[in-house]
Parts: C-alpha cells; structure tokens; sequence
C-alpha cells in the first residue's frame, strides 16, 4: 500500500522526477560500461598470452611487439632474420617457438603465415575441414567465416600491407582449407598460412613486376608480335604458373619473418632471455605479462577519470532528489497530517518518504544498466577491427555490479534521511490547526 502511494507520489511533479532518472541512468550506464569493459578488457588480454612466455623479435618499442605479434594491434617493429632466429628456436630452455610472418591482407584481415602450433597457442582445433599443409591454403577464424562469408574451398587474393586498399597479389589466390572453432580470442579474426606462402607471394611478385617491365620494354620497340601469344593462352599459362607454385618448396635462406612466440620449460627462461638476445642479437626479447600489465596501468588512469566523473554525476543526482523531496513537503504536509488522521504511523511516513526515493534509485539503476550494456553492444565493431576480440554486453559482474547497486541505494536513502526524519517529525494538530 505505501509502495503504490509513493510511485504515485513520486509522478506527481514528472518533470523533476525525470531530471533525477536521467542523471541517475547516466552515471549508472556510464560506470556500468566500464566495469563491463575493464573486466572483460582485462580478461581477454590475459586470456590471449597464456601460452606465451616471451615474444622474440626486431628491436624497438617492447609494446608495440607484444600488440602487433600477440594482439594483431599495431604495426610490427620489423623483421628478423630467420636463421637466427631459429637458433634461438631450438633452445633446450624452449619448450615450443611458433613463427610469425607478416605482410598481407584481406579486405583487412591479416593474413598471418605460421606453424599448426598457433591454434595449439589458443586452445582451439578445427571446427571444420583440415589444417594447411601446403603453400596457400589457409586456415581461417570463425569470425572471419561469419563477416566475409567464406567457406571450405573458396579461393580469395590477398592484398599487400595491412591496408584493406593496398596492392592485390593476383598471381597466387589462397584456399581455405579449414575453419578453427570459435575462442573469443584473436585467433577468431585472422587468416592463417604456412610461413612459406608469406614467402613465396612476396618473392613471385617481386618477379612478376620484373617480367612486366621487361614485357612492357619490349613493347616500346614493337616486338610485341614476336611473342606469339593470345591473351588467352597467356591466361592459361598464368593459371598453370600459380598452380605449380602451391607444392614448391621455398628456400629459407636469407628469409626473413616478423616475431617468435615463445613457452619455455621452465621460468629460468623468461629471466635470463631479454638480457641473453639484447647482449647476442640483434633482436630483442619482451614479455607479454610485463607489457599488458603497463597497458592496464595507463589504460587505467582514463577509466578512473570516467568513473569520478560518473560518481561526480551520481551526486549530482543525490542531490536532486533531495532538492526534489524537500521542496514537496512543504505542500504535502497537509496530505502527510490526513494520513496520520487516517491511522498512519509516524513510521509509515519515514517510510513513504525514504521508499520515493528509493523508486527513484532503483528505477535510475535499471535503466542505466540497460544503457551501458546497449552502449558496449556498439563497440564490438571497433573493437574486433583494432584489437581483434568483442565484448559480451550480455555478460554480469556480480560483484562489482552489486556494489554499483549498493552506492545507488545508499545514495538513494542518504538523500531521503533529512525529509523522512522531517515527515517523521511531522505535528498534526499545528499542521491541521494552520490549514
């Protein structure tokens, strides 16, 4: 019964009930979306370097190896020699090195060339069809299959660099083989390859640029006739020339390829190589762990300037429904004394106070967990395409959602205690004797 009362109460002004929902929501939505997005943030990244103690590759920012090599976020450091790298590789400390080449793309998607170990790395195995076992046939993501919609068989061009409008390699088309299963990792988003296809595209093409210059010299001196071909017939000899190149073994002498990720057998490993690959190499050694927890300490400090200003408009909105709350006693005072006449406790109109603003929290809170989960719902897009891995807007914190919940509450009660203690308060025979 007082619970009706107070929602019908707490409608009579809309205007300034609406003003107290909306900021409410607002500051709910917008610290809702950062938990939501810290939490999930943190355990994917995490999730993705599992199975990796340290990542080998070109000098220069450690960071950028780990988000380029690891997360496929950034533009590698460069490229390494794999000769000596695979010294490296076969270390009694290493347990298992998967290699990593970089250097093309499909409308987007990077086009990584490595070793079957990668879906190892992951945790994952095929959801369908089989694992490349020769140049050109790949390995795509379950994301990859459900944008582009590809499927086994299907042939595509890769295109070079990490730009969807860069240069298109024609004179060799990919196959997919096979489909990993899903993970929610970065693997979901990429299309893999063995390390000699990487190859083998970029040194054909440096060769196909080479026998068009000449055939383009040799047309500049009207010998063109002397060729006796039609296009046809160059077609198909084109055809039959990539064809013969998905079994042809590609030299790894003076090959390079873009970083190593390494496990060891134990973690002697993962403190004694940084210092071992800076001093002998040319290369250097980071650590996933070390880096992405610098990334959290920086990611950190703007998600703890959104949530003050979160907590800043909570406040905001206490103070409203205070404001509100206070400013309506005066004209229901009489309503509050009728009440009394009627057989209502002192009690019953602390309570009817205090449950107004308590709608008003709760309605505020449910709302704006509504809103920052349809806010993190927008993200995944930007999210999958930069950092290759989507967020769960369907996903709960408990623990952190249910202290949000508490605040929200305590919010509520401490702006209703100064207007319920007054309601409380509250002499019927002076108010009655004034009206």
């Amino acid at each position: 019964m007082i619970a009706r009362i107070a929602w019908k109460n707490i409608w009579f002004k809309p205007l300034n009930t609406l003003l107290s929902i909306i900021l409410l929501t607002a500051s709910v939505a917008i610290i809702t979306l950062l938990i939501l997005l810290q939490d999930q943030f943190e355990k994917q990244f995490n999730s993705n370097i599992d199975n990796i103690d340290l990542v080998l590759g070109a000098q220069g920012s450690p960071l950028q190896l780990i988000l380029s090599a690891v997360y496929q976020a950034d533009a590698p450091t460069g490229n390494i020699d794999y000769t000596e790298a695979k010294t490296w590789m076969k270390h009694r400390f290493v347990q298992t090195a998967v290699p990593l080449a970089f250097g093309d793309n499909y409308k987007g998607i990077r086009i990584v060339g490595t070793t079957p170990d990668y879906l190892k790395v992951y945790g994952n195995g095929l959801k369908e069809g089989k694992i490349f076992s020769h140049n050109f046939e790949v390995v795509i993501g379950s994301a990859v299959a459900q944008k582009m919609g590809l499927k086994l068989g299907d042939k595509f061009f890769g295109s070079h660099g990490d730009a969807a409008e860069g240069e298109v390699h024609e004179n060799h088309a990919y196959i997919v083989t096979g489909i990993a299963a899903p993970t929610g990792k970065v693997i979901d988003n990429l299309i893999l390859c063995n390390v000699p296809s990487v190859w083998a595209m970029h040194d054909e093409e440096g060769h196909h640029h080479s026998e068009s210059e000449i055939h383009e010299d040799v047309e500049d001196h009207g010998h063109h006739e002397a060729y006796g071909h039609s296009e046809a017939d160059e077609h198909d000899e084109a055809h039959e020339h990539r064809d013969e190149h998905h079994d042809e073994v590609v030299s790894e002498e003076g090959k390079e390829i873009t970083a190593v990720l390494i496990k060891f057998r134990s973690k002697m490993g993962i403190v004694m190589w940084p210092r071992l690959i800076a001093q002998n190499t040319k290369m250097q050694a980071a650590s996933p762990a070390i880096e992405v927890n610098r990334l959290f300490s920086l990611f950190g400090i703007g998600l703890q300037a959104l949530q003050y200003l979160a907590y800043g408009i909570m406040l905001i909105s206490g103070i409203s429904i205070f404001i509100a709350l206070y400013n309506t006693l005066k004209e229901r005072k009489y309503e509050f004394a009728l009440l009394r006449v009627n057989g209502a406790s002192r009690t019953q109109l602390l309570w009817l106070v205090l449950i107004e603003s308590l709608l008003l929290c709760v309605t505020g809170f449910i709302f704006g967990t509504v809103v920052g989960r349809i806010a993190l719902s927008l993200i995944p897009g930007q999210s999958e395409s930069e950092f290759k891995m989507s967020f769960n807007p369907f996903e709960f914190v408990w623990q952190k959602e249910g202290y949000l919940l508490g605040l929200t509450i305590f919010v509520g009660i401490f702006a209703a205690v100064i207007p319920a203690v007054k309601a409380y308060r509250l002499n019927i025979s002076k108010t009655l004797a004034n009206a």
